[in-house]
């Protein structure tokens, strides 16, 4: 995460573009250009060794007019409030684009689980639950597991949530373990959804999965699980990156006829970094981190962080590459973005291509209201569904009015936000 990159400013700078282009009025585009609520807490933690950490934690509340609030808690060292307002107003663009009924919050702690142990993990978890319990709730705002973070997480937190309130709210926070009110296929739901809005793009421009290579930046849960599912369609890996704990860099691991992802997977530990010597002893070629975005693919696939293609690197991009589909939430900035207009690159948006997260999210809730929970296909087969349905949606729009993908997402969301705004009165 680069300090000196402002992820708000440009989700600001993306809405004003859209907000320019829908004609909205001032008032209307004053309420959405922030967060309506946002929280700042410091969490006191007992150390193992005694001591007392406070660490600060962040809940932003971007905009809640289609349904609750939605989005993940992400535990990072370099953890932001203007990243996580930065997000909180992309969670809400993304509920709207796959149209659930749901807005957007997002929520952060600044510390690093590599140095933690899982019970000082637990306390925090704990503490910030204790912190903004009174801000959250099923049908307030309902959290996630995001960025190092996992269903372990978000189980302590749900724990903490039910001892403060004195009840049982399975449907406070999602990403739970299965059997805990957790949903069958979530695990798979970012990385499969991200491939479901592939393939669709693969079949508008004629292209045979079969015949395409792709190049992934991370190697955590949403780029495994979209490795697998390319693979299963036909397509080839080349290429992966991954965070390096020890040498504090990533790096990059190629191999020209395909990636084996059990065999990798073998030899990474759970927070997606893989084992460098052990990759070279199974053939693969180590590079530098920054040599994923240089591969010469079809294919590029962003599953990291914020920030990664950029007006630096941009011009790296081989004249191969033909999609870019962003698994990761706001890899592209808008100076990157303007020349991957220029050489028609098709981009699949962030909040288009990794919305299977948030929707299986919303299926996570509904059979927690239910109590009533469904088999792992029929999870899957509705986020194809849903997925696909959006994907039509947008491309349609983009095909019809000659548009950039991104800018016709932006264009269905921010309409059916500030169309809700208006129709309860807020605007």
């Amino acid at each position: 995460m680069n300090k000196s990159y402002n992820a708000f400013k440009m989700a600001q700078q993306q809405f004003d573009s859209i907000a320019e282009h829908l004609s909205l009025d001032q008032g209307t585009r004053s309420l959405l250009r922030v967060p309506m609520r946002e929280y700042h807490v410091n969490i006191p933690v007992k150390m193992d060794d005694g001591t007392v950490e406070v660490f600060n934690g962040f809940r932003c509340q971007h905009n809640d007019a289609l349904g609750p609030g939605k989005g993940g808690i992400r535990f990072h060292p370099l953890e932001t409030i203007d990243t996580v307002r930065a997000l909180s107003m992309w969670m809400t663009w993304k509920c709207s684009v796959v149209d659930i009924p749901l807005g957007g919050s997002k929520g952060g702690v600044v510390c690093d689980p590599h140095h933690l142990s899982t019970g000082e993990q637990e306390r925090i978890c704990r503490g910030y639950m204790r912190q903004i319990a009174g801000a959250l709730g099923p049908v307030r705002d309902v959290p996630a597991p995001d960025v190092m973070t996992s269903a372990q997480h978000m189980l302590w937190m749900m724990d903490e949530y039910e001892t403060i309130t004195g009840g049982k709210y399975p449907g406070v926070i999602t990403g739970k373990p299965v059997g805990l009110g957790g949903s069958l296929g979530r695990t798979e739901a970012t990385g499969f959804g991200v491939v479901f809005t592939l393939r669709e793009a693969l079949k508008e421009l004629n292209i045979s999965p079969s015949e395409t290579t792709a190049s992934i930046q991370g190697f955590g849960n949403v780029a495994q699980y979209a490795i697998q599912l390319f693979i299963q369609l036909g397509g080839t890996v080349t290429c992966v990156s991954c965070w390096d704990q020890n040498e504090a860099k990533s790096f990059a691991f190629s191999k020209k006829d395909g990636i084996n992802l059990d065999e990798l997977r073998s030899i990474t530990d759970h927070f997606g970094g893989i084992d460098k010597e052990k990759a070279q002893d199974l053939g693969y070629e180590v590079l530098p981190g920054e040599a994923w975005i240089e591969q010469s693919v079809d294919i590029l696939i962003p599953a990291a962080l914020e920030n990664q293609i950029t007006a630096e690197n941009v011009s790296k991009i081989s004249r191969s590459v033909k999609i870019i589909a962003e698994a990761a939430n706001g890899p592209t900035t808008p100076e990157a973005d303007q020349v991957l207009k220029e050489r028609g690159i098709f981009v699949i948006p962030d909040f288009l291509a990794n919305a299977g997260g948030v929707t299986c999210s919303y299926f996570e809730q509904v059979q927690n209201n239910m109590n009533y929970y469904w088999e792992k296909d029929e999870v899957i087969s509705k986020l194809d569904i849903k997925m696909t349905s959006a994907f039509m949606a947008v491309s349609g729009l983009a095909r019809k009015n000659n548009l950039f993908m991104r800018d016709a997402a932006y264009i269905i969301s921010v309409n059916r936000v500030a169309e809700a705004c208006k129709l309860r009165g807020w605007t």
